[in-house]
């Protein structure tokens, strides 16, 4: 039996061998065409290619591309499990000519792949053309040789595709194959074609004209070629069955599930296997590619996926949860083919566990309380909507899943009723939030993200993308466009662009589109924490509602701002690692030039706890290791050590970053919604720059990262070394000649003190006689001022003349640099009658000073006004001569 992988891999040989560029799977988020949810067929990738917009190396290509079909239009999740074929999740293997081959070749390589590579019978096959297409009929009948009732024309659109309403279009002819009478349904255009006996495996699109608004079509000056074949029909071909399902990959993950759960996987369980493989493709696949279970948009899609398969795993008797258990199964399927597979186990498993374990709660309350409210209906019954919104609304029970219980009751929902009591919520919300004393300003964006809902983030994991204009406002109020000079708010569908929030700046870069917009977004804000708003300057062009544009993130800077979030979070776990658990984030900002985090703790840091946290972190950076992330409910996050950012708003489920490893564990687990590097090698250089209190207990470190951190350090070397030349040494030698000098600058300054010192002890000084002391009545007193004397010599000078004169008063001022300080000092035998203080305090009085204190013996004191040290000194003189 020929394996899927092998199918998958002969396929892609051939056309490589045909001269074709093998082309890698795109991600199922398509990042070109904000339209889509997801990718959903082989040409999404190429959309610009064909219509011009974008030049590649080569002009024919081939791949197996990724498709999800479970939102918007293309939705076929309510159908898989029950029918044969349809899938959320599927490959679609196409070659693809942008001009250079067209239906000639395009039928030729088809056939000989069809018929003589792979051997199938040409009896078995079918073909159609568009009604009018005689140039593809008449290469049927010559390369295939294929008689004409074998050749059906199709006047309906299934036979003709287009882009959109305008653009690139052309005929189609499909390829069917006769699975034998023995199954009900008749040839493409029959009364009986929706059976099952002829299936389509491959649609070959002829991509001809070029659609314009009023319908007409011309000629495309390259004609270019779009196929796509199924992988998982071409395989039941192949593999020599009828249904999907029965292949080989699908086999062994529907083996898998019921070894699992220890049930058949035929007969009554046979549809619930079936939706548990298909939707662990779908969940396993949009994990890897970024996707994480939410409340709204790509996000909501992957949790009902995943939850419809979880209740089929509840019907399965599954008393443990199942989903995360078969990812083993489903990588050794396909993860030779889609490496991402293997690179992302750990967080699909992890996913997968956490929402299961968490929805099992709320099923079996659920369905609890369904049983209670279905107790007296029967067959034919309709829930009332109200019923239905109050298990949604108060339990989270989801529509969906109600639906989905109550269908095999043969019960059904009163889904009007429902949306009814869901708009009359949203009616009292409004009005309560109306009565919260917002600004009447910020109005304008409760009813967008009433209208709109919530701008759906791509910038986890790519830095351009395109989005769908949905809003403009300028000043204050909608407008329907903008052009050129004009600044705005600019919203769309979805955007790469981070809004600010939690500590961390908005992100800046260019928009653009085909209709010659050029823009610059400086800023982008994140109004009511839901709607991601673009501030916009118009260079060039015009931009309209409605429009879809090209968005590109300055990833230069949003690089720098990745590295200093990530850094945080270490320097977080550095701080609680070495000061002590009582650490928590009182703050943050995150800007690409610099971070800056204020912490919890009652003292300034050492040098030496700074030099060691910085080691700490740099220590995990030069680690290296890949940045993970989880999603889990608030609750649990903190239960598993994750520590919450101060000022970030967490609902239901929260992102959970860890970081680097410490012995067994993470070394920081922290719940955060910024983005942040892939690995910690990332953020190149941890450096700290400063260290200073905020408030009482509150202390704040700023540092930098990688090329910041490496220009400071750059900046400090550069001054050591002009140090070094300054000093005529080696910048290793500065320190010790540096402490050299300040050793020598302090024996001189002693010197000087006691030169001065003796100086004025020999008789220097504005009021000192060579004769000796002077006297006031009948006590003996020196004054002096002495210019430049280091005010802490003053008491010794006091001293030294009070030992000279054996009785009596001396007062010193030194005058330093336009200040004064005096110092007065009275010998033991005349503290009865005079006080040390208050001559002090005279003095300090007439050198423009306060106060003044001591002893009755020894007293201290100075003021500003060196110039009127004089006239300190007679007033001393007056008090002691009262």
């Amino acid at each position: 039996m020929t394996s899927t992988n092998d199918i998958r891999r002969s396929f892609l040989d051939y056309f490589v061998a045909q001269g074709h560029e093998q082309v890698p799977s795109a991600p199922l988020v398509p990042h070109n065409d904000p339209t889509l949810m997801f990718t959903n067929a082989g040409m999404v990738p190429f959309k610009n290619v064909f219509t011009g917009l974008e030049s590649r190396p080569y002009s024919t290509a081939t791949s197996a591309q990724k498709c999800v079909r479970a939102g918007g239009k293309h939705n076929d999740l309510d159908n898989v499990g029950y029918t044969a074929r349809h899938h959320t999740f599927f490959e679609m293997l196409g070659n693809f000519s942008f001009g250079d081959y067209f239906k000639e070749q395009a039928i030729h390589h088809a056939w000989t792949l069809i018929t003589r590579e792979w051997g199938i019978s040409p009896d078995r096959l079918t073909v159609t053309v568009y009604h009018d297409d005689d140039e593809a009929f008449g290469f049927w009948r010559k390369i295939a040789g294929l008689p004409e009732e074998r050749i059906i024309r199709i006047a309906t659109s299934d036979n003709f595709w287009s882009m959109g309403d305008t653009g690139p279009c052309g005929p189609c002819s499909e390829i069917f194959y006769d699975h034998g009478d023995h199954i009900f349904g008749g040839p493409p255009g029959s009364p009986d074609e929706d059976g099952d006996r002829f299936v389509e495996i491959w649609n070959l699109v002829f991509m001809q004209f070029d659609q314009s608004v009023d319908g007409t079509r011309v000629d495309l000056p390259r004609p270019s070629i779009d196929t796509g074949m199924g992988l998982e029909r071409i395989a039941a071909v192949l593999q020599g069955v009828h249904d999907n399902y029965d292949t080989d990959t699908f086999r062994a993950l529907i083996a898998e599930s019921g070894s699992l759960t220890h049930s058949a996987t035929d007969g009554a369980h046979k549809a619930s296997h079936r939706v548990i493989a298909d939707h662990l493709r779908s969940s396993g696949f949009l994990i890897a590619d970024g996707v994480l279970p939410a409340n709204e948009g790509r996000g909501y899609v992957l949790r009902r996926i995943m939850r419809r398969a979880m209740r089929h795993a509840h019907l399965l008797g599954a008393a443990e949860p199942l989903m995360h258990r078969l990812v083993g199964a489903l990588v050794r399927e396909m993860g030779g083919a889609y490496p991402e597979l293997l690179r992302a186990q750990p967080l699909i498993e992890d996913t997968l566990l956490r929402e299961e374990t968490r929805f099992r709660q709320t099923l079996d309350k659920g369905l609890k309380l369904l049983d209670e409210a279905t107790g007296g209906m029967k067959t034919g019954d309709v829930l009332p909507g109200e019923t239905a919104f109050r298990l949604y609304d108060t339990y989270g029970f989801p529509y969906d899943l109600t639906e989905d219980a109550l269908r095999a009751q043969g019960l059904g929902v009163d889904r009007a009723g429902f949306e009814a009591a869901m708009a009359e919520q949203k009616a009292a919300a409004r009005a309560a939030w109306k009565g919260s004393g917002e600004k009447a300003s910020d109005e304008i964006w409760f009813d967008l993200a009433e209208e709109l809902g919530a701008t759906e983030f791509t910038g986890y994991g790519a830095n351009s993308g395109d989005g769908q204009v949905v809003a403009i406002v300028r000043d204050g109020a909608r407008v329907d466009s903008a052009g050129a000079g004009e600044t705005v708010t600019l919203l769309t569908n979805q955007t790469p662009f981070y809004g600010e929030s939690g500590g961390q700046t908005g992100d800046s870069g260019r928009v653009t589109s085909l209709d010659g917009l050029s823009a610059t977004v400086s800023d982008t804000g994140k109004a009511l924490g839901r709607l991601h708003t673009h501030q916009l300057t118009i260079e060039s062009g015009t931009v309209r509602v409605g429009d879809t544009v090209h968005l590109v993130v300055d990833t230069a800077r949003r690089d720098r701002i990745r590295a200093n979030h990530s850094a945080t979070h270490l320097l977080h776990a550095a701080l609680r690692e070495r000061l002590g658990k009582h650490v928590t984030q009182k703050g943050s900002l995150v800007a690409e030039e610099r971070l800056r985090f204020d912490f919890s703790h009652p003292d300034a840091l050492t040098p030496a706890q700074i030099a060691q946290i910085e080691a700490d972190v740099n220590a995990q950076i030069r680690a290296n290791e890949p940045v993970l992330t989880r999603l889990m409910t608030p609750d649990d996050a903190i239960a598993a050590g994750a520590m919450a950012l101060f000022g970030e708003k967490y609902g239901d489920e929260v992102r959970v970053l860890s970081m680097g490893q410490d012995q067994d564990r993470s070394y920081s687990v922290e719940l955060c919604g910024g983005t942040h590097v892939r690995a910690l090698g990332d953020i190149g250089l941890f450096k700290i720059i400063g260290e200073s209190a905020v408030a009482s207990g509150v202390r704040r470190i700023e540092a930098l990262t990688g090329e910041a951190a490496r220009l400071w350090l750059a900046e400090r070397e550069e001054a050591l070394r002009t140090a070094a030349a300054t000093l005529r040494t080696t910048p290793e030698e500065v320190p010790a000649r540096v402490t050299a000098l300040v050793d020598q600058a302090r024996k001189l300054e002693r010197e000087l003190a006691e030169a001065k010192k003796a100086l004025a002890l020999g008789g220097g000084g504005a009021a000192v006689a060579d004769k000796g002391p002077e006297t006031i009545g009948d006590v003996a007193f020196i004054g002096q001022v002495i210019e430049g004397l280091d005010p802490k010599e003053l008491r010794g000078l006091v001293d030294e003349n009070k030992k000279r004169m054996g009785s009596g008063i001396s007062a010193v001022i030194a005058v330093t640099d336009g200040r004064a300080s005096i110092a007065a000092g009275v010998t033991d035998d005349l503290t009865g009658r005079f006080n040390a203080v208050d001559l002090v305090r005279a003095g300090v009085e007439k050198l423009g000073g306060k106060g003044g204190g001591g002893r009755p013996d020894m007293a201290q004191g100075g003021g500003p006004d060196g110039g009127e040290a004089a006239a300190a000194l007679d007033a001393v003189r007056a008090l002691i001569a009262g």
